[in-house]
This record gives structure tokens, C-alpha cells and sequence, in this order.
């Protein structure tokens, strides 16, 4: 099973000159640790990275504890990106194998939550995200800003990755969005809008998208916890 990881972003939300896929986490660059933890995994036999064309940054790792870490070239959207690394496998992976899509900027996913997501996953249909409940009360609001309406929060859930699914059927419905000029936000919504609805499998909140600088110390936090002080060199890319 290969793993497709969106890595094009330049990172204007968060600030800064140095995208923030290669921004530093205790160490190491925070895409390092996304492919470490992942390369752990005994059910994922590689990497496609996809990159912005102009990407000063790439170190060029070719591999993660003996398995092959390729790239691609992304695009300015998600879903143009995770296309173009389904695109990639087209030599590697059969139309019926399963891929997975994670977030580069997810680097704390627990390996049990990817035991769960690839048990439930496989035995779909389609397939399944990690997702979190959502736990607050959640508001909807006007264009001024003011309360609408209190949702009821017992089905709703925030997603996560990895999102697990065929590639044939990843392919399809990344490119009939495209063909509708739409631009799904997850690869999950790429499928609900053919008609395809993915299993939520829950997943822990240490599942952490880094989405602002404040978020890295969390994630450095969580990452020393899980791996302890002495990482050896030769589990992170090369």
C-alpha cells in the first residue's frame, strides 16, 4: 500500500518564509516526521511526496527506513496535488490497491489509529477517514456574525487523515471534481460529491494538523512523548 502526501503548499497562512511542511519540530523538519511515523507501519510499502514545481526545499530524500519515497508535482490546490500523486502510482499501485492520502502536517498520528483506519478501511466498500467527534457546542452564523442556529453536534465530526480508498476510484472522483470545477477540501468530499460515502473511524485529538506557528510547540510536545528522547537517525528520510 503506497502512501500519497500533499506537500505543495507554500504555507501563506502560516506565516513566514519557509513552508511550513519544512518547518522545524524539535529537530527535524516536520515532514520528516510525518514519513517516519508512517514508514513504521508494516501495511505501507512507499511514499509519493507531491511538490511544488518550484520547491527550493526538498532535501531529495529517496527513502525512509527501506522504503522509496518518490515525488510528483503538485499543484495549487489539495486536491490537484493528491491527483497528480494518484497519477504517480499509476506503475506502482494496481486500480484496485488501496492508497492512502495523510497531511503532511499531521505528524503525530498514534499507530493504533492507523491499525483501526486500515481494518475498518479495507473491509468497506469504499473505505474510511480518521475522524475526531466533535466535543463543543457548535454555533452557525450569519455574514454579520451573529448566532443563527445551535447544531446538534451527535453526528458531527472533524476529519482527519490518513483517508483510505481505492486508487481507481480516488482517480475518478478527483478528476470528475475537476471536470465540475470543484475543489474538495479532503479527498473525502471528493467522493461524497460522486456518491461515495467513506467510514469515520474515530481517531485521537493527538492527531494534530499544524495549521499555525502556536501549533508547533504542541506538536513538539506530543512527538517527545511518543517517541521518546533518542530517535535514531537511520528511521527519519534519507
Amino acid at each position: 500500500m503506497w502512501c500519497v502526501i500533499p506537500a505543495a503548499g507554500s504555507g501563506r497562512r502560516f506565516g513566514g518564509d519557509v513552508p511550513k511542511q519544512y518547518r522545524t519540530v524539535e529537530g527535524r523538519p516536520l515532514l520528516a516526521w510525518t514519513l517516519a511515523r508512517l514508514a513504521g507501519h508494516r501495511a505501507i510499502d512507499g511514499f509519493i511526496v507531491a511538490i511544488a514545481a518550484d520547491d527550493a526545499w526538498w532535501p531529495g530524500w529517496r527513502h525512509v527506513q527501506g522504503k522509496p519515497i518518490r515525488t510528483a508535482i503538485g499543484g495549487a490546490e489539495r486536491a490537484h496535488s493528491v491527483l497528480a500523486g494518484v497519477l504517480a502510482l499509476d506503475s506502482m499501485a494496481g486500480a484496485g490497491e488501496w492508497v492512502l492520502v495523510h497531511d503532511a502536517a499531521r505528524p503525530c498520528v498514534p499507530v493504533a489509529d492507523l491499525d483501526a483506519l486500515l481494518a475498518a478501511g479495507t473491509a468497506d466498500r469504499v473505505g474510511a477517514i480518521l475522524a475526531a467527534r466533535v466535543r463543543d457546542t457548535v454555533k452557525q452564523g450569519s455574514a454579520e456574525n451573529r448566532i443563527e442556529a445551535t447544531l446538534p453536534r451527535d453526528r458531527l465530526w472533524r476529519a482527519q487523515t490518513p483517508q483510505l480508498v481505492r486508487r481507481e476510484r480516488l482517480q475518478s472522483a478527483l478528476k470528475e471534481n475537476e471536470r465540475r470545477v470543484m475543489n474538495p477540501t479532503d479527498e473525502a468530499a471528493a467522493l461524497e460529491a460522486i456518491g461515495e460515502f467513506p467510514l469515520l473511524v474515530e481517531g485521537s485529538e493527538e492527531n494534530l494538523k499544524v495549521t499555525s506557528s502556536s501549533d508547533l510547540g504542541l506538536a513538539g510536545s506530543i512527538l517527545a512523548r511518543q517517541w521518546g528522547i533518542d530517535v535514531a537517525s537511520d528511521r527519519f528520510p534519507q
